[in-house]
C-alpha cells in the first residue's frame, strides 16, 4: 500500500514539473474571454429599449457609457464607422495606428497585434474563435490565414452567411440580416458550450441595419430587444460553463459607434451621439477608472489581457491608446501641447505616485520595427502638468510615453 502512495505522489510530482515547463500560469488555465459588438447602439438608446439580459449582466457585473472615435480634433480622431470601430476594440488603438478608416478594410496595419495574436503568441495551443454576421472581421480584420499575420488560425469560426442568398433571401428591409444574426448567435452559444475556445468575438449586425432604415423608432428599438435575447443566449451557455467546470468567463459587450443626432439613420462623424457608445461586462471588480470616468472601446483589449494575465512586450504596451478596466489605473489623459518655445504636458491622475516620461524620434514600430525611447524626465502625477523646452524634444515628429507604476500612456507630437 505504502508503495501505491509513493508512486501517486512521484507522479504529481512531475505532473507539476511538466506544467512548470509549459510557462503557462496555474491561475489563467481555466480563463476564458467573449467579447461581443452589437452594431450601432448608442447609449441613450440602449437605455431607451427593453433590454433585460444587458441589464441583469450590468447590474450583477459592471456597466459604464463609452466613446468611440478617438480624441476628437487631434491626430487620432477615428470615423465612427462600424470596421473602423471593431478594429480599435480589436488592437487597442486608434485608427492612426491600425490604418481601418472604412468599411472596406483596405490595408490593416498588422503591425498592431490583434487580441488573437496576443493570445497565441502567449498559449499557441489555445483556441480562439469568430462568430460573424459579416465575413470580413475574420478573414480581413483578424486576417485568418494571412501572411501579414504570421498565418493565425482561427480554431472556430462561423461567418459568411450574408453571401447565402438562397438560404438567407435578401429583402429590402433586411430581414435577412435578422436570421442570419439569430443563427450566428445560436452557433456561438453551441460552440461556447460544447467546445469553450478560449477568446471568442461574437458579432451582430441587425441593430445597425434597423437604426440605417428606420432611424428612431420603435422598430429600431425591436431590433435592440432581439439582439438583447441573441446576448442571453450566449450569456446562458457561459453561465452552464461556469457551473459544469472549474473556468471563470470574462464577457465584455459593446457597440461600435452611436448614431447620427438628427433622427439615428447615419453614423460617420465625430457628434457626441456618434461617438457615444457603452460597455458592459459580467466582471463585477472594476477599477476606479471604469466606474467614474468615460472609458473607450480601446480600453477593451488591455482589460481582456489583463484578465488572461498575458505578458505583452513594453514596445506593444507603448502604442496601446486604452488602459485596463479591471486592474489599477494610475493615471489617464496624457496631452501634448506647444506653447511658445515649450512642450507642455497634461494628465489626469487616479492614483497618486511617480511617472517617468520617455521620448522617441521615429514611429518604426508602424512598418514592424523597433523605436528607441529616451528618458526626458520623472515627474510627480500630482502635479498632472510639466513643461519641457522645445529643444528638447525632437523637431517634427515624435512620440511621448508616460510609464507608471501601473499604467503606460503615449501621445503623439505630429508636424501638423
Amino acid at each position: 500500500m505504502r508503495s501505491k502512495y509513493i508512486i501517486l505522489s512521484f507522479l504529481l510530482f512531475v505532473l507539476a514539473i511538466a506544467r512548470a515547463a509549459c510557462n503557462i500560469p496555474l491561475d489563467t488555465i481555466n480563463k476564458k474571454v467573449v467579447f461581443i459588438i452589437v452594431d450601432g447602439i448608442s447609449a441613450d438608446q440602449l437605455k431607451t429599449a427593453n433590454t433585460p439580459y444587458l441589464d441583469s449582466i450590468g447590474k450583477m457585473g459592471s456597466y459604464s457609457n463609452a466613446y468611440v472615435g478617438g480624441i476628437k480634433d487631434t491626430y487620432s480622431e477615428t470615423p465612427t464607422i462600424s470596421a473602423v470601430g471593431y478594429n480599435s476594440l480589436l488592437t487597442g488603438t486608434w485608427a492612426n495606428k491600425h490604418n481601418v478608416y472604412g468599411n472596406g478594410i483596405k490595408a490593416p496595419n498588422y503591425s498592431y497585434p490583434t487580441i488573437f495574436k496576443l493570445f497565441k503568441a502567449h498559449n499557441a495551443e489555445g483556441k480562439i474563435g469568430v462568430f460573424s454576421s459579416w465575413l470580413d472581421n475574420r478573414t480581413k480584420l483578424v486576417g485568418d490565414g494571412l501572411e501579414e499575420t504570421e498565418n493565425i488560425k482561427v480554431d472556430y469560426f462561423f461567418d459568411g452567411l450574408e453571401h447565402d442568398t438562397i438560404n438567407y433571401p435578401h429583402d429590402n428591409e433586411r430581414n435577412f440580416m435578422k436570421l442570419i444574426d439569430y443563427t450566428v448567435a445560436d452557433y456561438a452559444a453551441k460552440t461556447i458550450l460544447e467546445k469553450a475556445p478560449d477568446v471568442s468575438w461574437v458579432y451582430l449586425e441587425f441593430s445597425d441595419d434597423m437604426g440605417h432604415g428606420f432611424g428612431d423608432s420603435e422598430r429600431f428599438n425591436a431590433a435592440v430587444h432581439f439582439e438583447d435575447g441573441l446576448v442571453g443566449k450566449i450569456w446562458n451557455a457561459i453561465k452552464k460553463r461556469e457551473q459544469a467546470y472549474d473556468e471563470e468567463w470574462l464577457l465584455v459587450i459593446t457597440t461600435d459607434h452611436g448614431r447620427s443626432p438628427k433622427d439615428g439613420r447615419g453614423h460617420g462623424d465625430q457628434s457626441d451621439r456618434e461617438r457615444s457608445t457603452w460597455i458592459a461586462t459580467n466582471q463585477k471588480n472594476t477599477n476606479t477608472y471604469f466606474k467614474k470616468e468615460t472609458p473607450a472601446i480601446v480600453d477593451i483589449l488591455p482589460t481582456m489581457i489583463d484578465f488572461l494575465d498575458i505578458k505583452v512586450p513594453v514596445e506593444t504596451k507603448r502604442e496601446w491608446d486604452g488602459v485596463s478596466l479591471i486592474k489599477p489605473v494610475d493615471v489617464i489623459q496624457f496631452r501634448a501641447a506647444k506653447e511658445k518655445r515649450n512642450l507642455v504636458l497634461t494628465w489626469k491622475d487616479l492614483l497618486k505616485g511617480e511617472g517617468k516620461i520617455y521620448v522617441a524620434s521615429t514611429n518604426n514600430y508602424n512598418t514592424g520595427g523597433k523605436d528607441i525611447y529616451k528618458l526626458i524626465q520623472t515627474v510627480s502625477l500630482e502635479k498632472g502638468k510639466t513643461t519641457i523646452p522645445l529643444r528638447k524634444i525632437p523637431h517634427g515628429f515624435c512620440k511621448l510615453v508616460l510609464e507608471t507604476r501601473n499604467t503606460t500612456l503615449n501621445t503623439w507630437i505630429t508636424e501638423n
